[in-house]
């Protein structure tokens, strides 16, 4: 179980976590992996947490003024008018 030095982004840490639950529940782990592999899941739930917080803070900054901010990548006039 090795750890990235990224933030991995939501769905990868999710589907760790998921991974991290499938081997605690198989009973198979020593004490240590258990405590290992729980730490990290405590990690990757704060990680998801707060991952699902900026979601919603975008939502409801969009739900609030109605518009949508453009990307970095979009050039200023490239609607065509």
């Amino acid at each position: 179980m090795s750890e990235a030095t990224e933030p991995l982004d939501f769905e990868a840490a999710l589907a760790e976590l998921e991974a991290l639950v499938q081997r605690m529940e198989t009973g198979s782990l020593t004490l240590e992996e258990s405590l290992q592999a729980f730490e990290r899941g405590v990690r990757l739930t704060r990680q998801c947490q707060a991952a699902l917080e900026q979601a919603e803070l975008r939502v409801k900054a969009l739900m609030e003024d109605g518009t949508e901010t453009p990307l970095p990548e979009a050039a200023p006039g490239a609607d065509g008018g």
